[in-house]
């Protein structure tokens, strides 16, 4: 077996896993990101008094 070609097949697979772990990472930001606005925009929504009461007449 070559020794510069594993060395430079090692190399490769060493990158690709760099690259693969920092993609995951962005995407895994931007989830969280998604996440804490949707939990913000669900918290201003709410208004605890909507319902409470019915007026009826007949």
């Amino acid at each position: 077996m070559d020794i510069t070609a594993l060395s430079s097949g090692l190399s490769q697979a060493n990158l690709m896993s760099q690259v693969s772990t920092s993609v995951l990472k962005l995407s895994m930001d931007t989830v969280e990101q998604s996440m804490d606005n949707m939990i913000k925009m669900m918290e201003t929504s709410v208004n605890p008094n909507l319902g409470g009461t019915i007026d009826i007449s007949i």
